[in-house]
């Protein structure tokens, strides 16, 4: 039953919402702007506000949908295989060659569903990161570290705390290129172009 889960759980996180909001709205392909990415902070560099807080949430949902279906389906197990299998289907979709986004608001809507008190902790340290430094991936960053911990402290059974490592490893991982920027103190601010 774990394959016909993770393959659901992959399929509704490849949906790359930021590609088809951004298309749909005449703005052409959003892979063309920016980073190059499909997410919201990419879609946010449109100037369009509204498609940006939509790709957001509908980003979060397609994770959220997958932990529920997956746990509905084969319990405990299939939470774990569908929120990471909506992770993985972000970051590397089949419909766009594998190269999607970074995972931060699917992994955000994982969280949610699977371990609501870490999810809420990581958006709220995302939150108030960003708002500090006006950077959106210094806040992914803080909030997949801070992730793993919450969970822990709010214990959390393992099955789902393998979950929050794993999604959180992957989201650190691919915001390498964002790492080496911040580094640099050439990361782009929110708002601000690439």
């Amino acid at each position: 039953m774990l394959l016909p889960v993770a393959a659901l759980g992959y399929l509704l996180g490849s949906i790359p919402f930021g590609l088809v909001l951004t298309s749909t709205a005449g703005l052409g392909d959003i892979r063309a702007i920016g980073s190059g990415n499909i997410g919201a902070t990419n879609v946010l560099r449109t100037g369009r506000k509204g498609l940006a807080a939509a790709t957001l949430a509908l980003d979060a949902f397609k994770g959220a949908v997958a932990v529920l279906a997956g746990g509905a389906l084969a319990g405990e197990a299939g939470i774990l295989v569908a929120g990471l299998a909506a992770v993985l289907g972000h970051l590397f979709p089949v419909w766009l060659k594998f190269k999607g986004g970074k995972g931060v608001a699917t992994g955000a809507g994982v969280l949610l569903a699977a371990a609501p008190v870490a999810g809420l902790g990581a958006v709220l340290v995302w939150a108030g990161t960003a708002f500090a430094t006006r950077i959106s991936s210094a806040g992914a960053l803080a909030a997949c570290a801070a992730a793993p911990v919450i969970g822990l402290l709010a214990g959390d059974p393992w099955p789902v705390e393998l979950l929050v490592l794993a999604s959180s490893g992957l989201i650190i991982a691919r915001h390498h290129a964002n790492i080496r920027r911040l580094l640099a103190g050439t990361e782009p601010r929110i708002g601000q172009g690439k």
